[in-house]
């Protein structure tokens, strides 16, 4: 009997952006799985006025060896700009993304630049809580980043997780000390700013504490923080 074809998880790098004075790189994740090709995060594809003050530096999606025409499932961990910004190259493809990050999305002015969450053909999927996503791949909501992040189990190997902005740098997964920006009344503090997807790979032994941290697994704990939410 043959063994079953692994599922493996590459990152491509795409952007890299300026934050707290330092370049950090920007990165989507391929998964391949023997059922189907998926993108988690499609990042910016072009360059806008709002996050002028990031530099952006973007090294085109459509330019890298990443086959768009064989993705066939689409999962965004939350909707900012650097993770959504290219979801019309995949218009007609299954977007996964939990329904709170999309109600927020298009509810909240300063949650990211709404023109672009709705552009022409991009199909989404909204997730309640948790969601198998193929046999093995899973979605588990992660509030904190954004209170609608979710992150993707992969399933294989050591259980990688592809946990999107989570974190910025990986020892914040062991210990999560690390403040955000000035937080709102009552807002709990977040690990983190944004954008190192080339450290975000991670397992779930080395989440839980950010997750227990953060307020737990699931959004019903509610509002994490308050921030410039747009990145």
């Amino acid at each position: 009997m043959n063994a079953p074809a692994p599922v493996t998880v590459t990152p491509v790098l795409v952007a890299d952006l300026l934050a707290e004075g330092e370049r950090v790189p920007v990165h989507v994740h391929v998964i391949d799985h023997p059922e189907a090709r998926v993108l988690v995060d499609t990042s910016l594809t072009e360059l806008h006025p709002l996050v002028a003050d990031t530099d952006p530096r973007l090294v085109p999606l459509t330019g890298q060896d990443v086959d768009l025409a064989g993705i066939d499932v689409v999962v965004n961990t939350h909707l900012h700009v650097d993770h959504r910004g290219g979801n019309h190259l995949l218009a007609g493809r299954p977007t996964s993304v939990q329904r709170r990050e999309l109600d927020d999305a298009h509810s909240q002015d300063d949650h990211t630049i709404r023109a672009w969450v709705d552009a022409p053909g991009v199909r989404y999927v909204p997730v309640d809580s948790e969601l198998e996503l193929l046999p093995g791949p899973r979605l588990l909501p992660a509030p904190g980043h954004t209170p609608g992040t979710q992150v993707v189990v992969v399933g294989t190997g050591g259980r990688p997780v592809v946990a999107g902005d989570v974190a910025v740098r990986s020892g914040e997964l062991d210990e999560p000390h690390t403040r955000g920006p000035a937080a709102g009344a009552g807002a709990r503090p977040r690990a983190g700013v944004a954008h190192a997807h080339a450290r975000a790979v991670a397992t779930p032994h080395r989440l839980t504490a950010v997750f227990r941290w953060l307020g737990g697994w699931s959004s019903r704990h509610g509002r994490t923080s308050q921030r410039r939410r747009w990145r």
